[in-house]
């Protein structure tokens, strides 16, 4: 539609003026001068008309012009990208722990069975016989005369062939390979050496997990390394290469527990991080009561228990561990950003929820002129746990409390043949202590935070054990009593130090994922465990100097313990803390809060 100006208006005027001389024209004209007045007519017609339309088509340009115009005020901006990081992601879009989640920390938590039963599988294999007898043919008087005292040591001063083990000289390594009298030493050391294995498989999986592999791969490189090693380790022919494929053994399945707790804990919201933590070692507890019922039906051959712990973990890398997903804090840490937001998309979709379409991932560091992907990566892999002051203080202080909890943690459990009852329901019972462990753990993570709760539990666990001194020295007052009133009573002792040592033993894993970022967390909690191992490799030597002197051994590992729970206190809580991705993210933000609680006081 056109709007008329008063120029179009005076146009159409003298349109009708001339259409009036054209058509109407004067009777008293002479012919002449009438087409005289018509030509003339005619001309200005054409003018008009032409201006008129020029007219019309400026005024139909400017009317176009101020639609758009005003099209362009009322239209909306175009969108923008929605930058959110992994955590609010998580925590407002994705769900902090929905189905996909407990899904994902179920199929991960399921290989903390292999790492509990490799670790523990000594106490069956390498376990001495309790009982010996003679030959049927034998007709020797020392024989029969030490058969009568049941001491294990009085087969020393007997003739081979005179006497035989009665589970059978395949009952463990120690009867197959006669490591008793001046051999007994050489028990030891498988042991000593799976630990050792796993101190150092700890930094090679911890390093491998963070710098190229991943949490996902390295787990299942881990696990398929330890059935390999296990099968290999049946198939020994004697105790110098059945040690070196223990220590095989111990490094493999190291990478198992801390890629584990890692991989389970970054898909899910701060407030769960505790206690997912925790399933962990349920199924840690699973697998340490699974023992004896294996071990139980495989009495007669020690190299059965290992051919069938070898299948567990080949299986669960063939069946259910494709289902599991990369940590997406790892992948965009890496630069993979497209395939971090992938895996939140899943989860969220199995919760039932959608990530909005403009939803991209923030970067953990600025990137430079090079590409997102490539600084990045570079940001980060110049990043060092051990050039960075404040980390590496930090870490050397988690890694003096761990050796504290891994001495008396593992020095527990390994001392349970040294009890007075039998070995089955020795270990069935300290297994069954792991689960009430574990519950208690798992609240308490709630509600207090994780340097109290480590502390307290170092401590219950280093009073337990001094407690344990009174009744040490009361059993070897009355080492011919045959009341077992003692016995219970510093088995229930020590039950309660165990649990404690456990909690303590479980949190710690769970405070050192929140005490350092993403970039190099898997490589802090394989230093952590490093020291638990550390602790562990030296624990055998305590248990064994505690058959001469069980008062020493409580006494250290009581001293050790309550000394862990004191370092502790060095450490600052993480409770509620949101997770890092980087060393320089987090230092900058903790100076942030330091520096505003100052403020604030």
């Amino acid at each position: 539609m056109y709007l008329l100006t008063p120029g179009m208006v005076m146009d159409l005027y003298m349109y009708g003026c001339v259409f009036s001389i054209l058509f109407q024209g004067r009777p008293e004209m002479d012919r002449q001068n009438g087409k005289n007045i018509r030509s003339e007519a005619r001309h200005w017609l054409v003018f008009y008309t032409q201006q008129l339309g020029k007219d019309m088509e400026d005024q139909a340009q400017n009317l176009v012009h101020g639609n758009i115009q005003l099209a362009e005020r009322v239209a909306p901006p175009p969108a923008t990208n929605l930058e959110l990081t992994v955590e609010e992601v998580v925590e407002e879009y994705v769900g902090s722990f929905g189905w996909s989640q407990f899904l994902h920390v179920l199929l991960v938590s399921l290989a903390w069975i292999f790492d509990s039963q490799n670790t523990l599988v000594t106490i069956f294999s390498d376990a001495q016989p309790s009982t010996w007898r003679c030959i049927n043919n034998s007709s020797s008087s020392l024989c029969l005369s030490s058969s009568s005292k049941g001491d294990v040591s009085s087969v020393c001063g007997l003739m081979p062939g005179t006497w035989e083990w009665v589970s059978g000289h395949t009952s463990s390594i120690i009867a197959e390979w006669g490591l008793i009298c001046d051999r007994r030493f050489l028990a030891a050391i498988p042991a000593s050496l799976f630990f050792l294995g796993s101190l150092l498989g700890s930094a090679f999986f911890g390093h491998l997990a963070d710098a190229s592999l991943g949490r996902k791969r390295t787990v299942l490189l881990s696990c398929l390394l330890t059935s390999v090693t296990a099968f290999l380790t049946s198939l020994s022919s004697n105790i110098w290469i059945y040690s070196l494929l223990r220590f095989a053994n111990g490094f493999s399945r190291s990478g198992i527990g801390i890629c584990c707790i890692v991989l389970a804990t970054e898909v899910v919201g701060r407030k769960w991080r505790g206690p997912v933590s925790q399933y962990g070692f349920f199924f840690f507890a699973a697998g340490f009561l699974s023992l004896p019922l294996i071990a139980y039906h495989t009495r007669t051959n020690w190299r059965n228990l290992y051919k069938i712990l070898s299948l567990l973990p080949l299986a669960y890398s063939v069946l259910f561990f494709p289902f599991v997903s990369e940590s997406p804090r790892w992948l965009l840490v890496r630069g993979r950003s497209k395939e971090a937001l992938d895996v939140l998309k899943t989860f969220a979709r199995l919760n039932g929820k959608t990530l909005p379409e403009n939803l991209c991932l923030a970067n953990p560091s600025a990137p430079g002129e090079g590409g997102e992907n490539e600084a990045l990566t570079k940001n980060c892999t110049k990043e060092s746990l051990w050039r960075t002051k404040w980390a590496a203080i930090r870490m050397i202080t988690v890694m003096i409390a761990g050796f504290g909890v891994g001495f008396v943690y593992y020095g527990v459990q390994l001392n349970v043949e040294n009890l007075n009852f039998n070995l089955y329901f020795s270990v069935g019972l300290n297994a069954l202590m792991e689960v009430p462990a574990v519950v208690i753990g798992t609240i308490l993570l709630g509600l207090t935070g994780r340097r109290l709760l480590f502390s307290l539990s170092a401590f219950l666990a280093g009073i337990s054990c001094l407690l344990c001194i009174l009744f040490a020295h009361g059993k070897r007052a009355k080492k011919g009593d045959k009341s077992s009133t003692g016995n219970w009573a510093q088995l229930a002792i020590e039950g309660i130090g165990f649990m404690a040592a456990s909690v303590a033993f479980d949190v710690l894993y769970v405070y050192c994922v929140e005490l350092f970022p993403t970039n190099v967390r898997n490589f802090a909690v394989s230093q952590s465990r490093q020291a638990l191992m550390l602790g562990a490799s030296i624990a055998p030597l305590l248990v064994a100097a505690g058959r001469l002197s069980p008062s020493l051994s409580f006494l250290v590992f009581g001293i050790l313990s309550i000394f862990s729970g004191v370092v502790s206190w060095w450490l600052p809580e993480t409770r509620d803390a949101p997770l890092y991705d980087t060393l320089k993210q987090q230092e900058e933000d903790e100076k942030n809060k330091v520096a505003n609680q100052i403020t604030q006081a």
